[in-house]
């Protein structure tokens, strides 16, 4: 009987899902000279890869911890479930986020940001503003809050996850971990934030945009 009654544990942790590293949408060196090769391969196989690979370790945990009703060891497990699920989650969507073909947002979005913001051009001096004074590791978000159907700034630290810490659904988000720009940029943060304009993918931002939107419809 503890025998059946393991292998049935065994093969529900078995078939849950395992996250996995969802491939570039673009070559390694497509976004030089904005961000180099090197960069890339290391953001995206080495740090990327890391998060999906402890988020699915803290998953097994979990749900071996709720099959023994381990109410402690479920609490401890949330650091590192949002750690590294929001380092997941961010990072799907970062790579989304940028482009090496030069695009615009839509009629619609630019209107937006334009009654928002005063001018595309305002609006990324705010977020940019806002984005590079994050203090140590974290993320600047430009979101859509579904509350006031508005866009919305924002700034979390470390991986904190944008919808699940403050509601607003991700639209366009700037990576300032040392590890997105270092190799490349050294110390000069802004430097990295006020180029990375220059490779935003404005039709993945838009087609966000336009997604978030229909939850107000």
């Amino acid at each position: 009987m503890f025998v059946a009654r393991n292998l049935k544990k065994t093969a529900r942790f078995a078939v849950r899902c395992k996250h996995s590293l969802p491939k570039l949408p673009y070559d390694y060196a497509a976004l030089e000279p904005i961000i180099c090769r090197e960069i890339m391969e290391l953001h995206h196989q080495k740090h990327h890869q890391t998060y999906v690979n402890n988020l699915n370790a803290a998953e097994e945990q979990l749900e071996e911890a709720k099959c023994k009703s381990d109410t402690t060891k479920i609490i401890q497990l949330a650091p590192a479930l949002r750690f590294n699920g929001g380092g997941h989650i961010n990072h799907t969507i970062f790579w989304q986020n940028l482009s090496p073909n030069k695009t615009q947002p839509t009629d619609d979005l630019k209107k937006a940001i334009e009654s928002q913001f005063k001018s595309l051009e305002e609006f990324k001096k705010e977020l940019t503003t806002l984005t590079v004074a994050v203090q140590g590791s974290g993320w600047g978000w430009l979101g859509y809050n579904k509350k006031t159907g508005k866009l919305q700034l924002a700034a979390l630290p470390n991986q904190d996850p944008l919808e699940a810490s403050t509601g607003l659904i991700p639209l366009f988000g700037i990576d300032v971990w040392e590890h997105a720009y270092y190799l490349q940029y050294k110390n000069v943060r802004p430097s990295y934030v006020e180029a990375i304009w220059d490779i935003a993918n404005w039709d993945d931002i838009s087609c966000r945009y336009q997604e978030a939107k229909k939850l107000n419809a």
